[in-house]
């Protein structure tokens, strides 16, 4: 009787134990099992895994007290079902619920990756972390954060269902509040902080500087010019920086890298006298130029029309490619702009200096037509430039659009250098001036005030054009001098091919051109014949003076 009621105590005892938490002692450890004594009449066995974090050694011996959950009293074996794994769970249970309450942070350990999170050891208890609560950035590799203990902030408990949700970002935001408070309150232009390049943008990259963004724009990243910021920088990159700017208003921060360094611009006239010849690099090509690098942070600017003396409308990516070395002399420097104009073509020997040291004004020389223009000939030279012969300088009787038609691209002529201009880079030549000026043998017989015989050349509404006896001149006669009666001032009186006495009124020389008058001619006969036949007061008649001195002038025309 005594026996049966002990059995039915300890049955009784067993039940009420069943589903609750209680404290064990461990008998003894073997083969991956702790073996533990909870005062029932057979022990339990609870392995080892279930006595340490993940991936940790477990560290239980004999003769330690343990709290475990009695899941159910005796299997088939007759032993006692315990769990160390869900004693520790119902205990982080009973504390969470308290910290959920009071929304407080816990504590826990990231062990495993499920789908659309992971999840977290929160002291016993298995909690979910959804993947867009781990961090306040995208988080490309989670390694780093697993095994490692940390603050979460509970955001849903479910017990019935098991179920617990955390967020390390809400701890992260919280935190980060905090320290953009204290940043933003302490902030002031340059001071020097250290951020992370939070993104990336064509025109500079946004810094976060601990729960504060700051804008590092492009032309602040450093000395040296760069096309885009991601050729310094990468998203995720530890950074210092220095503010340049902070408005309290809107609290937008402006950053700078550079700042950081010294100026290479200081003192860069000493550096980079006057005259110099550097080594640079090209580092970009315009449609006026090149940008040439001399050194981090300083760059010069080769104007295309210093890139090269005979290439004149050729693009500059005709002449170098980026990232070239080159040779450069400088040319200019602005220290408070920050210039410097510097030249390629300077680096080599002046090809208009050599054409003037080695021809002389005067010289004839021979060379092929490279073009033909509107305003003349183009002739190729030594030294790959190019000498001009404007329309006029082609030949001395015609016009230079009738003279121009005898000559085509590619012909090899001679020409007569007439003048070398070396700073405006130009060469004028002439063909005419190979042979002797016409007009100027001719103008040394034909003088102002003589009288002359004429040719017609070419009868016109206002007056008539004429050849001037043998010497190859033309000259012309205004309609207003072909007579000195008004009703004999018609063109249409001559005919071409006729001769006419005149009198040469004006020579000039630059023109080419002659001026001619019958009626001056006349006036001077008249003059002439009432001097020596006398005057009509005399008594002769004006008829008669007149006949008289025609009748000898035109004896005189018939003995020439």
């Amino acid at each position: 009787m005594t026996e049966s009621f002990a059995a039915l105590l300890e049955e009784t005892m067993g039940e009420s134990l069943e589903g609750k938490v209680v404290s064990g002692l461990v008998i003894s450890v073997e083969n991956d099992l702790a073996v533990i004594d909870v005062g029932l009449k057979s022990e339990g066995r609870i392995p080892l895994k279930e006595f340490a974090a993940p991936g940790q050694a477990a560290e239980i011996k004999a003769g330690d007290s343990v709290d475990v959950f009695v899941e159910r009293y005796e299997d088939k074996n007759g032993d006692v079902m315990l769990s160390r794994e869900k004693a520790r769970r119902e205990e982080a249970w009973i504390q969470l619920e308290k910290l959920f309450e009071d929304t407080a942070r816990v504590e826990g350990v990231i062990f495993g990756r499920v789908k659309g999170g992971f999840t977290v050891d929160l002291n016993g208890a298995v909690a979910f972390l959804p993947g867009s609560q781990v961090d306040i950035r995208p988080v490309r590799d989670v390694g780093p954060l697993m095994g490692t203990p940390q603050p979460f902030q509970i955001l849903k408990m479910d017990r019935a269902r098991g179920n617990i949700v955390v967020s390390r970002r809400a701890v992260l935001e919280e935190t980060r509040a905090e320290a953009r408070s204290e940043l933003v309150s302490n902030l002031e232009e340059g001071q020097v902080l250290s951020g992370v390049v939070k993104n990336i943008t064509d025109y500079g990259a946004f810094v976060d500087l601990g729960g504060v963004d700051g804008l590092l724009h492009v032309t602040d990243i450093s000395w040296r010019r760069i096309n885009h910021p991601s050729e310094m920088l990468s998203i995720g990159q530890q950074v210092q920086v220095q503010v340049v700017k902070f408005n309290t208003e809107t609290q937008r921060i402006s950053l700078g890298m550079k700042q950081l360094e010294s100026d290479p611009w200081e003192g860069v006239g000493a550096k980079y006298p006057l005259g110099g010849k550097f080594s640079g690099r090209v580092t970009n090509i315009t449609d006026y130029g090149a940008f040439v690098e001399l050194e981090a942070g300083i760059e010069g600017l080769v104007h295309v029309s210093e890139m090269s003396w005979t290439k004149k409308n050729v693009h500059p990516g005709k002449i170098v490619s980026t990232s070239q070395e080159v040779e450069v002399v400088v040319l200019d420097v602005d220290e408070s702009k920050r210039r410097i104009s510097l030249g390629l073509k300077q680096t080599m020997s002046n090809p208009w200096e050599a054409f003037a040291d080695s021809t002389q004004v005067g010289a004839e020389i021979e060379g092929e037509i490279r073009n033909i223009t509107e305003f003349g000939l183009f002739v190729g030279l030594e030294g790959e430039i190019d000498g001009m012969i404007h329309l006029s300088d082609i030949d001395w009787n015609r016009s230079g659009e009738e003279a121009v038609q005898d000559y085509k691209k590619g012909d090899v002529i001679k020409v007569k250098v007439l003048d070398v201009d070396i700073e405006k880079e130009r060469i004028s030549l002439g063909i005419k001036q190979l042979s002797d000026d016409p007009f100027a043998d001719a103008a040394k017989e034909v003088v102002k005030g003589a009288t002359v015989t004429c040719t017609i050349a070419t009868v016109m509404d206002n007056g008539i054009e004429v050849q001037i006896g043998e010497s190859g001149m033309s000259g012309f006669i205004r309609k207003a001098e072909l007579s000195r009666d008004r009703d004999e001032q018609r063109p249409d009186r001559y005919a071409q091919g006729e001769k006419v006495d005149a009198k040469v009124t004006q020579i000039d020389a630059k023109t080419r051109k002659v001026t001619l008058s019958i009626k001056a001619l006349q006036v001077d006969e008249e003059k002439k014949a009432m001097a020596e036949y006398g005057s009509s007061d005399s008594g002769a008649s004006l008829g008669d003076i007149l006949g008289a001195a025609l009748s000898k002038a035109q004896a005189e025309r018939d003995d020439n």
